[in-house]
């Protein structure tokens, strides 16, 4: 039966690895024996990650810019000596309003943090994976990538995309013996999407106590997801016990039935 723990030392590189969703992936996978390169643009969270984990690397890096992510992967090269892994984690709430009222910049910046990203992140990758033998990547996408999101629609329009890079992605790479898979996380209990609450309350006229029970009334178990839900969904997929899954997409959002 295929084993239900890492790979020892296995090799992962994180973005966005440095709070939220990307920090609580990070953690667990180094409580379970990983070696994690981590990226992200907030200095102050850079340096709360390296004080933690004095052994393991991390890269100042804007996942949009094409100079940032080659020096994250030289970094990563450099600190890991290869790579069996990467998630693509990281992202950004992007604008709230109606198509007629999002700024085109606001557009263009979502796509380009969300989407663009992943794909500058795994060219890079790609190569050391290969060298590896094989591995995983696991892009993040969000419930918004099956559901239409009113008034959210760059946001939407990058986590859709995303699963079609990974399903593309895992047609052309699994013969490399390279897995690729996509994570949906739902609402995430967190600051992050208590900006997003206060946003849309804000957008129809409703208190932000509200606008918070209509998001629970659209989920099933009536609770937000944490982010250590998402984590340990992304540790499975790196298991021996996820060897044969890719070109899947993997809703953690206590099943949530609407947007």
């Amino acid at each position: 039966m295929p084993a239900l723990a890492l790979k020892p030392g296995l090799r992962v590189v994180v973005t966005a690895g440095a709070s939220g969703i990307g920090r609580a992936i990070a953690d667990l996978l180094i409580e379970n024996g990983a070696r994690v390169h981590i990226c992200d643009i907030d200095e102050g969270h850079l340096a709360d990650f390296r004080a933690a984990y004095p052994g393991h690397g991390a890269t100042r890096c804007n996942v949009a810019d094409d100079d940032d992510v080659a020096r994250l992967f030289d970094d990563a090269k450099e600190a890991l000596g290869g790579l069996d892994a990467l998630i693509n984690n990281a992202g950004i709430a992007g604008p709230t309003g109606g198509v007629d009222e999002i700024d085109p910049a606001d557009w263009r910046r979502t796509i380009d943090i969300c989407l663009t990203g992943q794909f500058l992140c795994t060219r890079l990758a790609v190569p050391m994976l290969k060298a590896a033998g094989g591995g995983a990547i696991v892009n993040m996408s969000s419930s918004a990538g099956r559901f239409g999101y009113a008034f959210r629609t760059p946001y939407s329009a990058a986590k859709w995309g995303i699963i079609g890079l990974t399903q593309s992605l895992a047609k052309e790479l699994g013969p490399s013996n390279i897995r690729v898979n996509a994570i949906l996380p739902g609402i995430i209990k967190g600051p992050r999407m208590d900006g997003v609450i206060r946003a849309r309350a804000e957008q129809v006229g409703v208190s932000f106590e509200e606008m918070r029970e209509q998001y629970l009334q659209r989920i099933s178990l009536r609770r937000m997801t944490e982010a250590e839900d998402v984590a340990a969904m992304t540790l499975f997929l790196l298991t021996p016990a996820g060897e044969n899954l890719s070109g899947q997409s993997f809703p953690v959002d206590g099943n949530l039935e609407s947007l």
